[in-house]
């Protein structure tokens, strides 16, 4: 595709050189990242449960080349087609979210999963890019309609996925979709004094979600008091890391896999910082830093309203995410079972997050501005 020249007016030569090609490139680093660390970390858990060796490394590459396949069809999509995306498929994911309630599959005492045949989803994995998508529209139609209620529509909305998630219950996820709302609401124009407010409001949320379940009360009380429970997992995984020192042991040469039941999943940071060390971990932490950062470049060079609040939401809980899987990983924050984004299993997260960073592809792109343009989507 280097090969495109700028005059090159086919489909394909206009997205090479729109595109905000640094931030693909990572992308794709951190889908091969996954690849390599799945298929160390997956076996030895295959094996725990009786499974075939390679079901995970199969399973995983396949979602992950689908992953592929959508960020490279999404980022093709024009402003209003990235819209009308979310809105219909946030509308499935809401309804398919409401559903888990009474149908879902029950893991670890919550139902957040649906059973298909080949995989079981999480529909508020999805949730998330279409919520950052159409609260962006909702918060700027003030623009063009000057009565339109889209700040009351978007706090009614919020208001209905964070009740399903609390009675799922995803208490992580809620604070996920928070901190993007909140975010964007802040990018809108919120004041700084009410945008406190709402940062008080969530920790509020937070001490009462601490006394009224179970099992978040569990995993703050065994962070606060290590004497206390079970605390198996993460600290195998902090011997991962201490074993691996700076450079790590090699590749497939770690042990702690064999003993940790989530290597594979929410705790394959701790496989990447045994094997590949201190310097291996710190590229994964880079590889996400700049795929903020080069997003964040790209927002303060455009003009649409529409566009500048929907990255930031989506890059918010892209952002996240990482942050709060690397942390628990390393005993930071109590433990929270959220995927490290295009490398730890799973179908959902690998799907939902390549829909997210397609969607930032999209809305970035360069585009000839016009007085429409700063306007509509």
């Amino acid at each position: 595709m280097s090969g495109y020249s700028r005059l090159d007016n086919s489909f394909f030569g206009q997205w090479w050189h729109t595109i905000d090609r640094a931030t693909l490139i990572c992308t794709f680093i951190l889908i091969g990242f996954g690849c390599i660390l799945v298929m160390a970390a997956s076996p030895a858990v295959a094996l725990r449960i009786g499974a075939s060796r390679n079901i995970f490394i199969f399973k995983q590459v396949f979602f992950l080349t689908i992953a592929a396949c959508i960020v490279i069809s999404t980022s093709t999509l024009s402003r209003k087609a990235v819209l009308q995306l979310s809105l219909w498929g946030g509308l499935v994911m809401l309804c398919a979210t409401a559903t888990t309630l009474f149908h879902g599959l029950e893991i670890k005492g919550a139902r957040r999963w649906i059973a298909l045949p080949v995989m079981s989803i999480q529909p508020s994995e999805f949730l998330k890019p279409c919520f950052a998508v159409v609260t962006s529209w909702l918060l700027t139609q003030r623009y063009i309609l000057r009565y339109f209620p889209g700040m009351l529509i978007a706090f009614i909305l919020y208001g209905t996925i964070a009740f399903l998630l609390q009675a799922q219950p995803d208490i992580g996820m809620l604070t996920v979709i928070t901190s993007v709302f909140l975010t964007q609401l802040f990018i809108n124009g919120l004041s700084l004094t009410l945008f406190g407010v709402g940062c008080g409001v969530m920790i509020c949320m937070g001490i009462s979600a601490f006394f009224i379940f179970p099992h978040v009360h569990s995993r703050v009380e065994r962070f606060l008091h290590p004497h206390l429970g079970d605390h198996y997992q993460i600290d195998v995984a902090l011997r991962a890391f201490g074993n691996g020192g700076l450079f790590g042991r090699g590749p497939g040469e770690g042990q702690i896999k064999n003993l940790l039941p989530d290597a594979h999943a929410d705790f394959i940071f701790a496989v990447a910082g045994e094997e590949y060390g201190l310097i291996g971990c710190g590229l994964i932490l880079v590889v996400f830093f700049f795929i903020i950062l080069f997003t964040l470049r790209r927002i303060i060079r455009n003009d649409n309203p529409f566009t500048i609040i929907s990255t930031t939401g989506l890059i918010t809980g892209f952002g996240l995410q990482a942050c709060i899987n690397m942390a628990s990983s390393l005993h930071l924050i109590p433990t929270k079972g959220m995927t490290l984004p295009f490398i730890s299993y799973g179908g959902s997260s690998a799907i939902s997050v390549a829909l997210t960073i397609g969607m930032i592809l999209a809305l970035t792109r360069q585009r000839i501005s016009t007085y429409q343009n700063n306007y509509l989507p």
